[in-house]
């Protein structure tokens, strides 16, 4: 193994460059990954943007993580071991002992580390975490496929597994993009009636391929009169970060029927308290889960082959990606490959 392993760090607002770090020996409570794999996510966007910290490396991006261990520290348990394939998503580890964790809520921890931000992520061709973010990946999953899956895939299919909704209910994707057309997938195969709602033409041919029933094009029709027209909708999955089109919905859910939050916008909601009230409507917000409830995602997605369509860049691109994610033109996740010889 070298001594050193290359990274895109950023170094100023919105740009990576590529560097040369020593390789970390991991703590006892943390392995060595070497990296296989990463995909490109809208918070890796967000993340980039923080200008370096003065006197400190450049932050490396990334948190939709696949490779092998490659060393652990003498705490790991045994169900570790080197050599075995893993991913880590936007959580970098929990804590073990804050009150969130004590419940069970390991995906809420007050502690929680997070690549990319907080700590260094999967640009890169190696990586230290700590073993409480690992994520067992299933053997018939493809590296490439099961990145995305970490969170895009994770997010969307818990807010779906959580939300309440039954076979044959109705639900409306709100956007088909890197959360979206995911959402859309798992909705129809866990026995959902599924409508998309997005903006153009374009994406309609895509929707009814990736399972939808109904397209809603909001520049061609009011999409909460429609929903109404056709009866209303018992679930709403907000992938886009529409904050107007997603208030405009609400009056289209049908009683005790649920929003569910997944994109995060500037703007705020606009919520009239007594349309809520009146048919108990509820507005929600999902996180993306715990490791073990991500092996559940990857599970599923490998049974029902509901998986993330992906297009792929060496990371010493990782500013291409990163932009083209910025411009919309990602179809529909990027993900960096690391070829790496040593």
């Amino acid at each position: 193994m070298n001594k050193k392993y290359r990274a895109m760090q950023i170094v100023a607002p919105g740009v990576l460059e590529m560097t040369k770090r020593p390789i970390r020996a991991p703590g006892p409570d943390e392995v060595l990954i070497k990296i296989e794999a990463c995909g490109v996510c809208g918070a890796d966007l967000r993340d980039a943007e923080r200008a370096p910290q003065e006197g400190q490396p450049g932050r490396i991006p990334g948190h939709e993580i696949v490779g092998f261990i490659a060393r652990k520290g003498n705490r790991v348990p045994d169900i570790w071991q080197c050599g075995q394939r893993v991913g880590v998503g936007r959580l970098g580890g929990y804590c073990q002992h804050c009150k969130p964790c004590r419940r069970g809520l390991f995906h809420l921890c007050e502690n929680q580390l997070t690549p990319g931000l907080s700590c260094d992520g999967g640009y890169a061709e190696y990586v230290v975490m700590r073993h409480t973010a690992l994520i067992a990946i299933p053997s018939a999953l493809s590296s490439v496929h099961a990145a995305p899956i970490l969170c895009a895939g994770t997010a969307t299919f818990n807010a779906l597994r959580n939300s309440g909704a039954r076979a044959g209910d109705r639900v409306a994707v709100l956007g088909v993009g890197g959360l979206g057309h995911m959402a859309v997938q798992y909705a129809r195969k866990m026995g959902f009636e599924v409508t998309v709602i997005a903006r153009g033409s374009e994406k309609e041919r895509a929707a009814f391929k990736l399972g939808a029933h109904h397209y809603i094009n909001t520049l061609e029709e009011n999409a909460s009169e429609r929903l109404k027209n056709d009866g209303g909708v018992d679930f709403i999955v907000a992938t886009a970060p529409a904050s107007e089109t997603v208030s405009a919905l609400l009056s289209a859910l049908s009683p005790q029927g649920k929003t569910i939050l997944l994109g995060t916008g500037q703007k705020p909601l606009q919520v009239s308290p007594g349309m809520m009230i009146g048919a108990e409507r509820t507005l929600t917000g999902s996180f993306v889960g715990t490791p073990a409830q991500t092996e559940r995602a990857l599970q599923f997605s490998h049974l029902f082959q509901t998986l993330p369509i992906t297009e792929l860049l060496p990371f010493e691109r990782a500013n291409e990606a990163l932009n083209r994610l910025k411009q919309g033109l990602a179809r529909y996740r990027i993900v960096l490959t690391m070829n790496q010889d040593n």
